[in-house]
């Protein structure tokens, strides 16, 4: 597979960490694509949620590029971080990160930037407050 990622996770607590379990895997005991992609995004939208102060979906996800299998029992470790805001939208740079369940280092198998959209109780885009440092 080429050069291994980094083992090195990003600084600071994961927003989310789960043991991938048999109902996550196919039949070969990999990780399907479509449940990594559900904790990152959940880490987003907790990002987004708190920062908007109420309810943000989803839109966009770019840059999804798979770098190592997650096997049954792995450890998997999400960042995320808030990296721009717009009037209406937030961008949160993901990585996921694993940790077999008998060894230390760890090792990224994905990152991804969501892009998320505060909306209010009729699901109209609202406006989300500025990220410090971003606008003057």
């Amino acid at each position: 597979m080429g050069d291994l990622p980094e083992a090195s996770a990003p600084p600071g607590a994961p927003t989310v960490r789960v043991i991938a379990m048999p109902a996550d895997a196919n039949p070969y005991g990999d990780i399907f694509g479509g449940w990594l992609m559900s904790q990152m995004d959940l880490a987003a939208g907790s990002i987004a949620s708190r920062h908007s102060h109420g309810r943000a979906v989803t839109i966009a996800v770019e840059g999804m590029q798979f770098h190592l299998p997650v096997s049954v029992g792995d450890e998997v470790s999400v960042y995320a971080e808030l990296v721009h805001v717009g009037r209406t939208s937030m961008r949160i740079d993901v990585e996921a990160w694993r940790r077999h369940r008998h060894e230390e280092a760890m090792h990224k198998v994905t990152q991804a930037c969501f892009t998320f959209v505060a909306i209010d109780e009729d699901r109209n885009p609202r406006r989300v407050p500025d990220l410090e440092g971003e606008r003057a």
